[in-house]
């Protein structure tokens, strides 16, 4: 599994023309689902997620977390995270979950996110998507499950 994870200002994603998600401050995650991906995976990522101590105190320095600041969360389903361009000019696809699993797992994060976070907005799964946002700093942390679950 893979976030990219962006402190934005703001955030939002339409589905032709039509706004599906918007959030104020917090994070812009875009979510890619693996095939070997699973619950246990998944767990782990959102609380390593929601753990990340990257927006600034009173002094400048990174060091409360989403929840520290009421942040919220635009989550949105990405599964060119895992392309693979190491031969040719086309990606390969090959490591990204198959769809409807992909799509069962990103729910399920998005359900665990709801748990400890006031405010989670989503895109639509396999839409084609308009995201526009404002990042903070800017500031972009890469989670990759297979760096952090060992």
């Amino acid at each position: 599994m893979r976030f990219v994870i962006q402190v934005v200002s703001e955030a939002s994603v339409s589905v032709d023309g039509v706004t599906k998600g918007s959030i104020g401050k917090g994070f812009l995650v875009l979510a890619g689902v693996g095939q070997n991906d699973d619950e246990r995976i998944a767990d782990k990522m959102v609380s390593k997620m929601l753990g990340l101590r990257i927006f600034p105190d009173e002094n400048g320095k990174t060091n409360l977390s989403l929840a520290d600041v009421g942040g919220e969360l635009l989550i949105i389903s990405q599964f060119t995270l895992y392309a693979d361009c190491r031969k040719g000019n086309r990606p390969s696809f090959i490591r990204a979950g198959a769809p409807a699993e992909a799509e069962r797992l990103y729910e399920y994060v998005v359900n665990r996110c709801r748990e400890g976070v006031a405010k989670v907005d989503t895109g639509v799964f396999g839409a084609e998507m308009k995201v526009s946002l404002v990042n903070e700093g800017p500031f972009t942390i890469i989670l990759d499950s297979d760096e952090i679950i060992k």
